[in-house]
């Protein structure tokens, strides 16, 4: 690599400010009497969408592999596989002369009616941290970068420009920041992309205290941050924040800012040459990889098939899957002729080579006869024929198979789903076929959670197959007559009613801003803490096969928090076929300072096992396992007592339970102050130890103004709430003349007690 601080001093003020600025829609200025490259980037993440003439943003692009999108490839649970996609990515981009791949996005799944939720992993910020690291240390491998999008709280495509997220720190800390501080950590991106939308009313392009203070000072972040497409709104605000690069350009007019600024003062020289710095350095190491290798598009077709079938998600199975071959099936809906398998917007991908979904089902049929009905309209309307001629096929056959497809115009990036329902068309289409024939499949293409209950009841089976990229059709088939059995899990809550999901109250918000008032209590931890039932749990997922737990096991069952654990369990595979499952460990903590949900996920691995077969599965769990982010202390902490680790297949399907004990190794300073309440002066513990003598003589004070011996078995702390909760300084002014002092004058030497 040259020498990035040489060329910086031979750089005018000039090529310093068109270098932070795209010099085309999607790559960097180069600057050739330096010999300086430019960079060039392409959309992503589950395809490169390498467009012919970078000057333009038109959505036609050269073809590449169409990966199934992130909702299917969280599904597989699976980061080896992720690992064997990055590196095809990496591949594909070295053929097609691209640098830096736009992806992957690490947003939290705050809703299911987000429009882009299809483009992001989990409502789980363990799960897509995990995901996350591997899609791009497997990239980055290869000699390509990636682009970490879209940080952060990006999490509606409402007024996605402009829309403050009001989101308290604890809540961003341990739910909306930790995959990004995860993939950081892990894999070093050599790019992380800002959102669109403001936090806690400060634009995602002009925030310091993101893109500085934690992205960079805090977690070590190397490479340069890029703005979302069209995300700057201030150039010169945008910089001094942290924003390395702008894009798209040209940007004339925002490169001649930064020069004004830089020559009037208003502008550190130095934090312009910061992001120059920056960009050199992901230049030339992109420079570094040789371009134009040819890839090898029938071996990613098939490892596109490979994880799209790892993906799929069986909900419901009733003896009827995996079919057996012949008969007479009756395919039934426009998915199985025109497969919907990746969605619109950005990331849209121009297919190597599509399968459909039918003439795919027709190799593994084994000479069944196979009939096809359109099913449904392209469009919203309603039309009874095509209800009427699917009956009358399925009445005629042994088997329907229902291709249904949510539509562009339900789901799409750009906008957010109005509710979480199929057409009404294709639910009363569903519930026709199963009216007349018991032995129907539901295939599903869609990228987020969708309601099932005005349907499901009649179905014998249901296939998640999300938007499962061009090889889809042929994992559907693989998936239907078991040549793949089905091992994905959901990494979403599929829920009963859009009323029953978490931020319904609070989304899309209300002028200009949407709160985030929920809290840590998204996805599964909301569903968990409000007891409330779902139609299908995180996690959740069958097989043709079934799994045994057993012999649990932990390393310690008493640890430092600094030292971690592992915990293990031994699975069987008890069925007659071979299979995969996914062992999901949660921990909840018994006791805890601040409310924490009642379980959350620190690991998972997955497991394939021959029919018989026996593996232990190890899984281990480090210090932020049982840490929680404490905004008084300003850091992750974690507290001295037990905590219980749930070992299970999904959320809601907990095998096995642990209990260990934690001894935490941090030396906090008190949070006591002039205002802090007796309840939490006995909740310090240098506080208690010094205010207990008064809390004895403040405890017979106040029992006997209520008549009641403190010291009796019955005795009821929990009358004297309110007076727990009070500021010390105003419970001891109801002692009036008999105290040693003024109330405050007290407290104070308390304090001074607790801080020597």
């Amino acid at each position: 690599m040259p020498d990035i601080e040489s060329l910086l001093a031979q750089m005018t003020l000039e090529e310093k400010a068109a270098l932070c600025t795209g010099a085309t829609a999607w790559n960097t200025t180069p600057v050739e009497r330096l010999g300086i490259p430019r960079l060039l980037v392409s959309d992503g993440p589950h395809g490169v969408r390498r467009v012919a003439d970078p000057t333009s943003m038109t959505i036609k692009s050269l073809e590449s592999t169409c990966f199934p999108t992130a909702s299917c490839m969280a599904a597989t649970w699976d980061t080896e596989l992720l690992g064997q996609m990055g590196q095809a990515l990496a591949e594909e981009a070295i053929g097609l002369d691209v640098d830096v791949v736009l992806g992957p996005g690490a947003n939290m799944k705050r809703t299911p009616v987000c429009g882009r939720n299809f483009e992001y992993f989990s409502e789980d910020p363990f799960l897509a941290g995990e995901l996350a690291a591997s899609y791009i240390s497997a990239v980055q491998s290869k000699g390509i970068g990636t682009s970490l999008k879209h940080y952060a709280a990006n999490n509606q495509e409402h007024q996605r420009m402009t829309v403050s997220a009001e989101v308290d720190e604890r809540t961003l800390r341990e739910i909306y920041l930790p995959a990004f501080e995860t993939a950081v950590k892990k894999a070093q991106p050599w790019t992380v992309m800002c959102a669109y939308n403001r936090l806690n009313g400060v634009y995602g392009s002009e925030n310091p205290w993101l893109l500085e203070e934690i992205l960079k000072d805090e977690w070590g972040f190397a490479g340069f941050v890029v703005s979302d497409w069209g995300a700057v709104h201030d150039r010169v605000v945008s910089l001094q924040a942290g924003l390395d690069l702008e894009m798209p350009g040209p940007r004339p007019r925002r490169v001649r800012a930064v020069v004004d600024a830089v020559r009037s003062g208003a502008l550190d020289e130095a934090k312009l040459d910061e992001a120059v710095r920056r960009i050199l350095r992901v230049v030339f190491m992109a420079a570094e990889t040789p371009k134009g290798a040819p890839f090898d598009a029938v071996a990613h077709h098939a490892l596109a098939r490979k994880i799209a079938g790892e993906g799929m998600v069986l909900l419901k199975n009733e003896d009827i899957l995996p079919l057996k071959g012949g008969g007479r099936i009756a395919v039934i809906g426009r998915a199985a002729q025109e497969p919907h398998f990746q969605g619109h917007g950005s990331s849209h991908i121009n297919p190597t080579q599509v399968d459909i979904p039918i003439a795919e089902l027709e190799k593994l049929a084994g000479g069944a006869k196979i009939t096809y009905h359109e099913g449904y309209p392209a469009d919203d309307s309603s039309q009874p024929a095509l209800i009427a001629a699917a009956v009358a096929a399925a009445q005629a056959a042994d088997v329907a198979l229902l291709y249904i497809a949510l539509p562009t115009f339900k789901e799409s990036e750009g906008y957010d789903r109005k509710d979480l329902e199929l057409t009404a068309h294709q639910v009363a289409l569903i519930n026709a076929v199963t009216a007349v024939q018991p032995r129907t499949v539901v295939i599903l293409n869609n990228g987020s959670a969708v309601t099932m209950s005005d349907w499901i009841d009649g179905t014998a089976a249901v296939v998640e197959a999300w938007m499962m990229g061009q090889a889809g059709g042929g994992a559907i088939a693989d998936v239907l007559f078991g040549v793949v059995n089905p091992s994905g899990k959901l990494a979403e809550t599929f829920p009963l009613r859009l009323a029953d999901t978490p931020a319904y109250l609070n989304h899309p918000g209300e002028h200009g801003k949407v709160r985030y008032g929920e809290g840590l209590y998204i996805g599964y931890r909301f569903y968990d803490a409000a007891e409330r039932p779902v139609l299908f749990p995180f996690g959740y997922g069958q097989s043709y096969t079934t799994f045994a737990y057993s012999a649990p096991k932990v390393s310690t069952r008493t640890f430092h928090d600094v030292d971690g654990l592992t915990v293990s369990v031994d699975v069987t595979n008890t069925g007659s076929v071979a299979g995969k499952e996914v062992v999901q460990v949660y921990v909840h903590d018994r006791a805890s300072s601040l409310p924490r949900p009642p379980k959350e996920l620190k690991g998972f691995a997955k497991v394939a096992l021959e029919p018989g077969e026996t593996k232990t599965v190890t899984v281990p769990l480090d210090f932020r396992a049982f840490a929680f982010y404490h905004p008084g202390h300003g850091q992750w902490i974690t507290e001295d007592g037990e905590f219980d680790l749930l070992i299970g297949a999904s959320s809601a399907d907990i095998r096995c339970v642990e209990t260990v004990t934690l001894q935490s190794t941090l030396q906090l300073g008190s949070l006591l102050t002039r205002l802090s309440t007796p309840r939490q002066w006995l909740a310090d513990p240098r506080g208690k130890r010094v205010f207990n003598p008064l809390f004895q003589q403040l405890l017979s004070a106040m029992a006997a103004s209520f008549g009641v011996d403190p010291t009796a078995g019955d005795f009821n702390m929990d009358a004297m709430d309110y007076i727990l909760d009070m500021p010390l300084g105003d419970v001891l002014d109801f002692q009036g003349d008999a105290l040693p002092a003024a109330p405050y004058e007290i407290v104070e030497g308390l304090l001074a007690q607790v801080r020597a």
